[in-house]
């Protein structure tokens, strides 16, 4: 059990040790993501920012996702959400969630495009991966913005979950795997939601540690 997301994120960091100074970009994915990938960019003195990935919520169960949709407009679906739902409110939801990611880029990163990502090591980062949704979509946008290697990285997950995550991406590090895996939080003794004010202090602090050591050189 990990005490807090700062705790589990420099664990992680050390697992993904043998990427350190090899210009690799760290994408979190926010809210959550934003503090683990801020610690493993430092640590890895990596290029660091955030991916916006929304997931698609059941019209019938919001937290239930069918599905995600990556800030290029890259969907992933659930095997059984075009069986579940009509193609007309699969759309709406999509496009719902498409003014939610205009409005977190516009946020979280005052509107800059991502990093390039052709040819480099990428790094998705979250603070746990439940249904893999978000995460997934985000593997396909960086599938199409041709990234040399896709390395999908968070403290805990499930032992199903990782598998289906290596079948996607390049490599996977996940540090815990519950067997009776419920829930991001229970990995954590101290664990909250966090805000966008919360994840936006995060890159505020990213661009001042970057600033500093820039006066060094």
């Amino acid at each position: 059990m990990f005490t807090d997301r700062k705790d589990a994120a420099l664990q992680l960091a050390k697992a993904l040790e043998k990427y350190k100074n090899k210009n690799a970009v760290v994408l979190g994915i926010p809210r959550g993501g934003a503090e683990t990938a801020f610690y493993v960019a430092l640590h890895l003195n990596a290029e660091l920012s955030l991916l916006v990935s929304r997931k698609l919520g059941h019209p019938a169960n919001p937290e239930y996702a069918f599905g995600a949709i990556a800030e290029d407009g890259s969907v992933y679906l659930s095997p059984s959400a075009k069986q579940e739902l009509s193609e007309e409110t699969i759309n709406t939801v999509v496009d719902e969630q498409k003014k939610e990611i205009e409005r977190r880029i516009t946020i979280l990163r005052k509107g800059k495009p991502l990093p390039e990502l052709k040819g480099r090591t990428v790094i998705l980062v979250d603070d746990g991966i439940a249904t893999g949704a978000t995460i997934f979509a985000a593997i396909e946008m960086c599938k199409n913005r041709n990234a040399g290697k896709i390395i999908v990285a968070a403290p805990v997950s499930g032992y199903e979950m990782e598998e289906k995550l290596a079948g996607k991406a390049d490599e996977v590090v996940i540090l815990e795997k519950p067997e009776d895996y419920y829930a991001v939080s229970q990995a954590y003794m101290s664990f909250y939601n966090l805000s966008d004010e919360d994840a936006l202090k995060y890159m505020q602090r990213w661009e001042k540690e970057k600033g500093i050591e820039s006066l060094k050189r």
